[in-house]
């Protein structure tokens, strides 16, 4: 596996075994920790922030599962798994939008994770967060899961906000089967006002990845009178057509679930939108379905 090349250490948010909505088949989910994005809209918010070891979650986790770590002058924290009940108060206590409970992991210790479930799966999709925060970790993850026996069959999807720099898709994409590109909003005002980011760098890793025939699919968070206008649905189709394959979009409803207080200021999207805009969608050419469960 190359075990002297692989160096990087990736903080991981949580493992999903098995998940049949994340790509094709059956398949793991890695959720990366950290996003450079910070979308009041996000189901996942415990994602955004990385740990400073500040230890302001501590007091709150009534299972003592949390516990400072001292090495030296160092204080870090340190998770008990099992003690712990998954009762979700550190998370609210986490000043940095973090998870107390995300680890870190070396490139042998996930392949093995994979490894010991890869039978049962087509494939894994790396999500977060934000997994391209992580590229160089990813980077060799990849390289040591097609070297890995009985992981090579095993298909790699990234889900990905697109805000990774140009430089740095080649090295992904080359182990990458596809990507699964978000898209928020084509308007970059708008889309500053729901993710904090330009989107220009979105739209163009958009391009690059079509160019390179590894854009899998797009994906559109569709929040009802907010980002469904007609200006963005033409900005999307237009983008779309400029692709040298066809692309299909997946259409995901907003929903409240998860969302901190701040994303609640939007309203949730009814399925009857969702099914107009597929019916426009598909009018125009473009292969459009919900994604809504």
């Amino acid at each position: 596996m190359g075990e002297t090349r692989c160096t990087e250490l990736g903080v991981i948010n949580r493992i999903l075994p098995f998940s049949c909505v994340d790509g094709p088949g059956s398949r793991m989910v890695v959720f990366m920790q950290g996003c450079n994005m910070d979308c009041p809209s996000c189901h996942n918010p415990q994602t955004i922030g990385q740990c400073n070891h500040c230890m302001s979650c501590a007091p709150h986790c009534l299972e003592g599962a949390i516990v400072a770590s001292r090495a030296g002058e160092s204080v870090r924290r340190l998770h008990l798994c099992a003690q712990c009940r998954q009762c979700d108060r550190c998370l609210a206590a986490c000043p940095r939008g973090g998870d107390p409970r995300s680890r870190q992991l070396s490139v042998a210790d996930l392949v093995t994770e994979i490894g010991q479930h890869a039978m049962l799966l087509d494939g894994v999709t790396f999500s977060g967060g934000e997994a391209t925060l992580q590229h160089r970790f990813l980077a060799q993850v990849f390289t040591a899961l097609r070297r890995e026996p009985n992981c090579e069959h095993l298909s790699v999807l990234l889900d990905s906000n697109g805000l990774l720099s140009e430089r740095h898709w080649p090295e992904l994409l080359r182990q990458c089967d596809g990507v699964m590109l978000d898209i928020k909003a084509l308007d970059n005002g708008l889309h500053r006002q729901l993710t904090g980011r330009s989107n220009v760098r979105v739209l163009d890793s958009a391009r690059q990845l079509a160019q390179a025939n590894k854009l899998m699919e797009l994906r559109w968070l569709v929040i009802q009178d907010v980002n469904d206008t007609a200006a963005e649905l033409e900005g999307l189709i237009e983008l779309i057509r400029g692709f040298p394959h066809p692309v299909p979009l997946r259409l995901n409803g907003y929903r409240h679930h998860g969302v901190r207080q701040q994303g609640k200021q939007w309203p949730e999207t009814t399925e009857h939108r969702l099914s107009e805009l597929i019916a426009y969608l598909r009018a125009q050419g473009i292969e459009a379905y919900s994604g809504q469960l």
